[in-house]
C-alpha cells in the first residue's frame, strides 16, 4: 500500500513539473511576443526561452523585462557610469 501511495505521489509530481517550467500567466502574456521575435528556435522549451530572453535583455520589451526581473537598459547605463 505504501508503495502505491509513493508511486502515485511521484507520478503526480512528474506530470505537474512541466506546468511549473512554463512561467506564470503574467510572464507568458508579457513575454510571448518577445519570445517569438527573439527566441523562435527555442519554442516550445520554456527554460530555453527564458535563457534566450535573458541573453537578449536589451531587446526585450519593458513589460517582459519587468516580469523577468531584469534591469531596464536605462538603469544599466547609469550603473556603468
Amino acid at each position: 500500500m505504501r508503495i502505491c501511495i509513493r508511486l502515485s505521489a511521484l507520478l503526480a509530481f512528474v506530470l505537474a513539473a512541466p506546468a511549473f517550467a512554463q512561467g506564470t500567466s503574467a510572464q507568458r502574456e508579457a513575454c510571448e511576443d518577445d519570445a517569438y521575435r527573439l527566441c523562435q528556435a527555442q519554442v516550445p522549451d520554456a527554460i530555453a526561452i527564458e535563457k534566450c530572453l535573458r541573453a537578449n535583455a536589451a531587446s526585450v520589451s519593458g513589460g517582459c523585462r519587468a516580469e523577468l526581473g531584469l534591469a531596464s537598459p536605462a538603469s544599466e547605463k547609469k550603473r556603468k557610469k
